[in-house]
């Protein structure tokens, strides 16, 4: 009786481990990747940290506004289900970090998109790379971004691309030859504009006249545009967020200051527009995006975020638009919702066809594309010829 038993649960013992193994199939149903929902399409969830409080609000909006359409877009196409977890940083380092380490460690994101500043980005892309979570910025222009980490990428275009087509478009149109530079000096993103502006004017052989600094939310500028307006400048370059660089034009026009501004990357909003008025006509600034383009795929994207949002889609809402579809389909190719087989994909992206034009990334994770140089006219933006 006790080796039938033992010979019976035997039998039973390899019976059952047969059954559980075809129903179980190494833990995926057949025809379903890991974090698939049975559809065939992949489940991920992805993290976002905005600047959605606060004076520069307009950015992480516009930004939050472009991951929600695109997101809605990619989830009828039904091969890749993302869950956007949003979290505000209000335009701080220590909340970006926080908002960071609760998506990773809490929600368990499987990549990370923004934040908003470089500021920011300097304290959490080292944590998402400790960490192994891919981090995407799409409004982080500073130098030296990408090059925190394998898993750190960015898809806007970094200050040192933009600013020196701008600069140099501006000194052709008009023969310009001496230069005044104003700059927040307390923040990276500015700093690094500053930076990049100064490095041009030396190599084009422009004589830098005077450099004026300011701090982020500071309301009064007369005291530099005072010294500005003395050394009688071809150009003014000027480095800042929208907030204070409309103000600046503003300001600058009312002192009777007249010559072009040539701007960084945080001028590229229309919020610049409404704050400044007609203050901001004849401001020049060199970005990825341009709403007017006759481009088919372009005007789609307008159209779109018009009807969902009332209003048109700036830099900051296409670049995001575009990053969600940029990881989407690395997530696609990666086939599951694993941080490093994502990392890889993202690493890999070259030839992506997106509203911003034909885009991959290089060796560091830092975007490969060509910039366009705009200028305020008439209230709007438009090609600067």
């Amino acid at each position: 009786m006790g080796k039938f038993f033992r010979g019976f649960l035997a039998i039973f013992t390899v019976l059952t481990l047969v059954f559980v193994s075809a129903c179980s199939g190494n833990g995926e149903t057949s025809g379903e990747q890991s974090g698939g929902s049975g559809d065939g399409s992949v489940d991920v969830k992805v993290g976002v940290i905005s600047w959605l409080t606060g004076a520069g609000a307009g950015y992480g909006e516009a930004i939050t506004n472009g991951f929600e359409l695109a997101n809605s877009e990619i989830k009828e196409e039904g091969k890749v289900n993302i869950e956007l977890i949003t979290e505000d940083s209000a335009g701080k380092q220590e909340q970006a970090l926080s908002s960071a380490q609760k998506l990773m460690n809490s929600e368990n994101v499987s990549a990370i998109l923004g934040p908003t500043l470089s500021t920011e980005m300097k304290v959490v892309a080292p944590e998402a790379d400790l960490n192994g979570v891919p981090i995407m910025g799409t409004s982080t222009t500073a130098s030296g971004i990408p090059q925190i980490g394998d898993y750190v990428f960015r898809n806007s275009i970094p200050e040192s691309l933009a600013i020196p087509a701008a600069i140099s478009s501006a000194v052709e149109k008009y023969d310009a030859k001496k230069v005044a530079i104003l700059y927040g000096n307390d923040d990276v993103f500015t700093k690094s504009g500053y930076d990049t502006m100064k490095k041009v004017a030396e190599e084009q052989g422009l004589e830098v006249l005077t450099t004026e600094t300011f701090q982020k939310g500071q309301a009064d500028y007369n005291a530099q545009l005072t010294k500005i307006k003395d050394t009688n400048p071809d150009l003014i370059l000027c480095s800042a967020l929208y907030n204070e660089g409309a103000v600046i034009m503003d300001q600058a026009r009312k002192m009777g200051i007249d010559v072009p501004f040539v701007g960084g990357n945080g001028f590229n909003s229309p919020e610049v527009i409404k704050i400044a008025g007609d203050a901001a006509n004849g401001l020049i600034v060199a970005t990825p995006w341009f709403g007017g383009s006759e481009d088919e795929k372009v005007q789609e994207f307008v159209d779109k975020y018009k009807e969902e949002f009332g209003n048109e889609p700036d830099q900051f809402a296409a670049q995001a638009y575009d990053a969600l579809y940029i990881l989407a389909d690395a997530i696609e190719r990666a086939g599951s919702d694993d941080r490093d087989a994502i990392r890889d994909a993202l690493a890999a992206s070259e030839g992506f066809e997106g509203v911003l034009g034909e885009m991959s990334f290089d060796e560091d994770g830092d975007i490969v594309m060509e910039p366009t140089v705009l200028t305020i006219k008439d209230g709007k933006f438009q090609p600067f010829e």
